[in-house]
């Protein structure tokens, strides 16, 4: 899969392509049917794949305080499309001239001239172009006057509701990690390198791997008993998955500012990861975060959030653990 970022990266000699346009945060099996369509059609056309996003997201760029967290970063949703066989994804960056271009100079200028579309998804209810003009009508007739044809997204449904990333988030605010896992069609999961932190854990018999998630805002906060996914090259004794408990939050015992910050306890690993990327699977939330007075009563919080995964992962099926 090739990443452009910007119209600048695409070649005059661009062969054409099917294309979808969101913010597909969190790949869930919504956005999943739309890449399966997405694949088949151009297969059919002998075309590549592309999948059209934008950075920040629109809400990030008009209200960046009240804009959701995302499920994904940017690596993790790159992985994702990925993995579904998605080509091409363009991501074109979302400032005053995007936001400013009308409807029309949209479908000319990034379509029809940049793209060479010639197949089109998108949902019914897509709005583009600025203040919004554009619609779904407006794509089919532009479409038909352009030589590209455009379908829609059928609503897929779970449980009688829309699969939606709203959905998710709102699930994960509940601690329905199970449904998550439905909706999504896989555990929920965030990843990052192994960094230095302050090396705390290791001073109260819990040494922790810090992971940078590169994220301002978390869809879930607390501690978990968790799945942690080790690089192949970086197991140790040929196991490349740990069942840890894992706290996310800002730490607010002992952190001096809000960063939220990843933190995993691996039972029974024994080696270095600083540097190393690792993959953090939620799998049953233990308690919220909590602020203790002082060191100690914090190390006795931690026991019991070990206890508590350990007995977490005793009672799982062995199917699980072969998983």
């Amino acid at each position: 899969m090739r990443v452009l970022r910007g119209l600048h990266t695409i070649s005059t000699n661009f062969p054409g392509c099917v294309a979808t346009i969101g913010n597909f945060d969190g790949v869930h099996l919504g956005h999943q049917a739309i890449l399966k369509s997405l694949k088949d059609v151009a297969t059919l056309k002998g075309v590549p794949t592309l999948v059209m996003m934008f950075e920040p997201q629109p809400k990030e760029f008009f209200a960046p305080e009240a804009a959701p967290a995302r499920l994904a970063n940017m690596r993790e949703k790159f992985q994702d499309l990925k993995e579904y066989g998605v080509d091409y994804v363009l991501c074109l960056p979302f400032n005053q001239n995007l936001r400013s271009m009308s409807a029309a100079d949209f479908i000319q200028t990034i379509l029809v001239d940049a793209l060479k579309i010639q197949h089109l998804i998108v949902g019914d209810d897509f709005r583009f172009g600025c203040d919004r003009k554009g619609d779904y009508q407006l794509l089919q007739q532009a479409g038909a006057q352009s030589g590209f044809s455009v379908q829609d997204t059928p609503t897929l449904e779970l449980d009688g509701e829309r699969v939606s990333s709203t959905r998710v988030r709102s699930e994960l605010a509940c601690n329905n990690l199970s449904r998550v896992s439905r909706l999504l069609g896989r555990g929920y999961r965030m990843s990052g390198r192994v960094a230095y932190g302050r090396q705390l854990g290791r001073t109260i018999d819990t040494p922790t791997a810090n992971i940078m998630i590169k994220r301002q805002k978390l869809p879930l906060n607390g501690v978990y008993a968790v799945r942690v996914l080790l690089d192949d090259q970086q197991a140790d004794r040929g196991a490349n998955e740990y069942f840890a408990v894992a706290n996310v939050g800002i730490k607010p015992t002992i952190s001096g500012t809000p960063e939220p910050s990843l933190e995993v306890h691996l039972f029974g690993f024994n080696g270095d990861l600083y540097y190393q990327h690792l993959t953090v699977e939620f799998l049953h939330k233990i308690r919220d975060e909590q602020k203790f007075d002082g060191l100690d009563a914090l190390k006795d919080a931690i026991e019991n959030d070990k206890r508590a995964a350990k007995q977490y992962f005793a009672a799982l099926p062995n199917s699980f653990r072969s998983a």
